[in-house]
């Protein structure tokens, strides 16, 4: 998930920790440690001078279990060895530290596996991406509530009972909201099902997830043999039934897709993409269609879109986002969502 959800939660784990022998600093230690996976985001360019595989390494290595183990033993010992000196001797012992990074290292990508991204939490031994698909990237109703009793905890002495209630409450919150995501997922997945099976739309497999910020508007993909379908639902809406779908086709044969980092980027996508030409020669964008539709009535309007071309004969891509109109505002952009989750 974002940062400032993971800096929350692993705060929470240096807490329930280390809270009562070294106060607000565990809290600290904790949100460092729920940092750290995230990192790969710059080590990833330093290891590869490919823009495709350093993507490919985001939520590799760095959010795996073994990553959780070795990462505690060696932050956990470095810690303690720098903190253990002076009036701290012998507050804390090694195992506590230990502990600290061991949590907040590991509920970092178990929550990122509850996201539609996907998490290799098994690398080395499988680069199959966990992605349970039942909550943004992004959600305030998880993140807020919980980070508010962060702040209230806080308020505490480190020996105060409040302290572990505020802690337990945050907890709850989130993990209660984490629980109707999940419900949430398995209606909207039965009513996505459903409706294409009612249309005879013969489809091969389908994905379901909600849109940025919220659990209320879903989109929904599916793949036939020829074409791909896109679909929305708010939980607003009148009908139980999704109607309306942008349907494009599935003519990606205009590069080799067989090629090493090409068939990195499908394996990244789980093979939902589209591509098509740009205006300028040898240049494509890529658009993974696992994430919404910006306006959803506009199938070229992908919210996860790249541009993919050859860099000194190999493929290569560079971030560019969707495509706006020269004068796009604020509304024009994020306006035709806003409109569909209120439903139809």
């Amino acid at each position: 998930m974002d940062s400032l959800t993971q800096i929350v939660l692993g705060a929470a784990c240096g807490e329930a920790v280390l809270g009562k022998k070294i106060g607000n600093k565990a809290l600290l230690f904790g949100a460092i440690g729920g940092t750290i996976p995230d990192l790969d985001v710059f080590i990833g360019p330093l290891l590869y001078h490919n823009e495709i595989q350093a993507m490919a390494f985001h939520r590799g290595f760095m959010h795996s279990i073994v990553f959780s183990i070795l990462g505690a033993f060696a932050f956990g010992w470095l810690t303690f060895t720098l903190y253990n000196k002076g009036k701290r001797y012998d507050t804390t012992i090694l195992k506590d530290w230990q502990l600290l990074f061991f949590w907040a290292l590991l509920t970092h990508p178990l929550l990122d596996c509850f996201t539609p991204y996907g998490t290799q939490l098994f690398y080395p031994f499988s680069n199959y991406r966990v992605a349970f698909n039942n909550i943004s990237v992004a959600d305030p109703l998880y993140t807020m509530p919980f980070l508010v009793c962060l702040i209230v905890l806080m308020c505490f002495n480190r020996r105060k009972k409040q302290r572990r209630l505020w802690l337990k409450i945050g907890i709850g919150i989130s993990s209660a909201y984490m629980v109707f995501t999940l419900f949430n997922k398995f209606s909207i997945d039965a009513l996505f099902e459903d409706s294409l099976t009612t249309q005879k739309i013969a489809f091969s497999r389908f994905r379901t997830q909600p849109t940025i910020f919220n659990n209320i508007l879903w989109y929904g993909v599916a793949e036939t043999d020829m074409h791909y379908y896109m679909g929305f639902y708010s939980i607003f809406d009148k009908e139980n039934k999704i109607s309306e779908w942008q349907v494009i086709p599935k003519d990606n044969a205009i590069v080799p897709m067989n090629d090493d980092d090409l068939s990195t980027l499908a394996w990244f996508s789980d093979n939902y993409y589209k591509i098509r030409k740009t205006k300028i020669e040898g240049e494509y964008r890529y658009s993974d269609l696992r994430y919404a539709l910006i306006d959803p009535d506009d199938a070229e309007s992908s919210l996860f879109s790249l541009k993919i071309f050859k860099n000194d004969g190999r493929w290569d891509m560079k971030n560019s986002g969707p495509e706006f109109k020269e004068d796009a505002t604020t509304d024009s952009i994020f306006g035709p969502m806003m409109t569909r989750l209120k439903g139809k």
